[in-house]
């Protein structure tokens, strides 16, 4: 995962920026914000840009307008992918954020908190590499559904171990995750009668445009806009 797209077009973060609030769950800094009474919790699992990132925080705030707890959780422990210009410090900086190890395992303390709460039903929604943290999550059981838009690092394989309801969303232009694999990851879900799956692939995006999409441009508002409405509709569906 070294090329443009991964990092084009990427946020001016703001700690605060949202309507929500920034406390801790599970040991870790959260942006929270919520419906009322709301007993279904949404973890929203960033790119490499992290949890302060503006638009992230404006579609979390939807998402709770929606009906629901949203959590977004600092994974990354304060320290984002800052590009320097160029790419040559990605790989580096991967080795200690792992998306796995830095990810999946930072999120149990979030989860496990949120159960003691009393919340019945969480779903991981993953951007980039958030995504790959969803995937890791929904094939441990921890979640009880999914949505991975513009995912990066995950295989076929990781979709075998999956047996939650799950949608993926994906770009038309996206090196990280092309709509051949995401092809591939489709077969496998169908493959699985007793799995609910909904893939998706949005025309003239690419990599980053649910939440890395230019404000200024109207196309590329709606198109991020469609796929928003597309994780509600999953949502309603699926998180009960």
């Amino acid at each position: 995962m070294s090329g443009p797209e991964c990092c084009s077009n990427p946020p001016i973060l703001s700690p605060n920026s949202g309507n929500g609030i920034v406390e801790k769950v599970g040991g870790l800094p959260c942006y929270l914000t919520a419906s009322p009474h709301s007993n279904l919790a949404v973890l929203l699992l960033s790119d490499i840009f992290g949890y302060e990132a503006p638009l992230l925080r404006k579609l979390a705030d939807k998402v709770a307008a929606a009906g629901y707890y949203v959590v977004v959780p600092d994974l990354l422990e304060g320290d984002p992918f800052k590009p320097d210009g160029s790419l040559d410090n990605l790989p580096v900086w991967l080795k200690d954020h792992g998306p796995v190890e830095k990810g999946a395992e930072g999120s149990k303390p979030v989860i496990e908190a949120l159960k003691s709460k009393g919340f019945s039903a969480i779903a991981g929604v993953g951007f980039c590499w958030g995504a790959k943290v969803a995937v890791e999550l929904a094939k441990s059981r921890l979640i009880q559904t999914a949505v991975v838009l513009h995912p990066a690092f995950l295989s076929v394989d990781d979709f075998k171990a999956v047996d939650t309801p799950i949608a993926i969303l994906g770009a038309e232009s996206d090196k990280y995750c092309p709509p051949e694999l995401v092809k591939e990851f489709e077969e496998i879900l169908a493959a699985k009668p007793g799995v609910w799956s909904f893939v998706k692939i949005y025309r003239g995006v690419e990599h980053g445009w649910a939440v890395r999409y230019d404000t200024e441009d109207a196309e590329a508002v709606k198109a991020a806009e469609e796929a928003h409405e597309d994780l509600l509709d999953w949502l309603a569906k699926h998180l009960k």
